[in-house]
């Protein structure tokens, strides 16, 4: 019989975060188990470290039964016991046979030929993910903690500031940055919409400590004629983007951040981080990283 609608249990929300922003996604499936490597891969190292313990633990416990199920099933393992069969398992599963206790009949064989094939495949797949987990690239890439507006070659630019914490040239560097505010659209909605910010440069082939990306704003950028205010109450928001290339694992990576509105800082610069030395070599003060001066010339 059916449950009835009303008293039928409701998923949980999932919830999903990208910088500032969190989203309650509701009426969704929670797991895809045809999707569980992904799940796994996505998981924090205790996370992870908790599921492999538990699969392992539930196999043990599980073929335990199974030896106990056969009379006698095992040679010189104490009638009933639990702990016997538990680490008879726990030794047949790795394949370590330490030879006290060893299989007595077709059905313990049987058992302890299929989870010697458990623990082989086991192995292989645990060792695949471990791998992945410590193959898999971490973008060490730095974003200012605000983005500025201020004056840049005679106009107003909106401006942030990355850095390369990696302490080798990243090369390919491609970067983007996007607007979001609300707008009252023609059918008389409020809609979130979104605008591509033009970048003076959105590319380099080199990228080894750090750049400012700046946008500037003239007739063509969204930000023309907007007032801080309007901003604001348009509840805008910045997106940025880096993918690029490490030269030592030859692996694309990837970083991202987003800014709302407080964190735009009016009539600012970001100072400058760099120092010529004598020989020619140059300087880069990463604590001045997030620094920020007043802009000349801005009203």
């Amino acid at each position: 019989m059916k449950r009835p609608f009303f008293l039928k249990r409701k998923p949980s929300p999932i919830t999903v975060r990208f910088g500032h922003s969190e989203f309650l996604k509701i009426n969704a499936d929670r797991y895809d188990w045809r999707d569980i490597y992904h799940w796994i891969l996505g998981q924090s190292w205790p996370e992870f470290a908790g599921v492999v313990l538990g699969v392992y633990l539930l196999i043990n416990l599980v073929f335990a039964q199974l030896y106990l199920l056969g009379h006698n099933s095992i040679a010189e393992m104490r009638p009933g016991s639990y702990p016997d069969a538990f680490f008879f398992s726990v030794e047949t599963l790795a394949t370590v046979g330490y030879g006290h206790m060893y299989p007595n009949t077709i059905y313990g064989h049987t058992v302890a030929t299929v989870e010697i094939m458990v623990g082989m495949f086991g192995l292989a797949v645990i060792t695949g993910l471990i791998f992945v987990r410590f193959s898999r690239p971490i973008a060490r890439i730095l974003f200012s903690k605000v983005a500025v507006v201020g004056i840049y070659d005679g106009e107003m630019n909106l401006m942030i500031r990355v850095a390369n914490l990696r302490h080798q040239t990243m090369a390919e560097a491609q970067f983007r940055m996007i607007m979001i505010r609300n707008e009252i659209v023609k059918e008389g909605e409020e809609m979130r919409k979104f605008y591509p910010l033009k970048l003076h440069f959105d590319h380099v082939i080199s990228f080894p400590v750090a750049l400012i990306l700046r946008h500037r704003i003239d007739q063509d950028s969204p930000l023309y004629g907007w007032t801080p205010e309007e901003l604001k109450k348009a509840d805008t928001r910045l997106f940025a983007s880096v993918v690029c290339l490490d030269t030592v694992i030859v692996a694309p990576i990837q970083s991202q951040t987003d800014y709302t509105f407080e964190e735009i800082l009016w009539n600012r610069r970001f100072v400058d981080i760099y120092s010529e030395k004598p020989d020619g070599r140059f300087i880069a003060d990463y604590a001045r990283i997030h620094d920020t001066e007043p802009s000349p010339g801005a009203a």
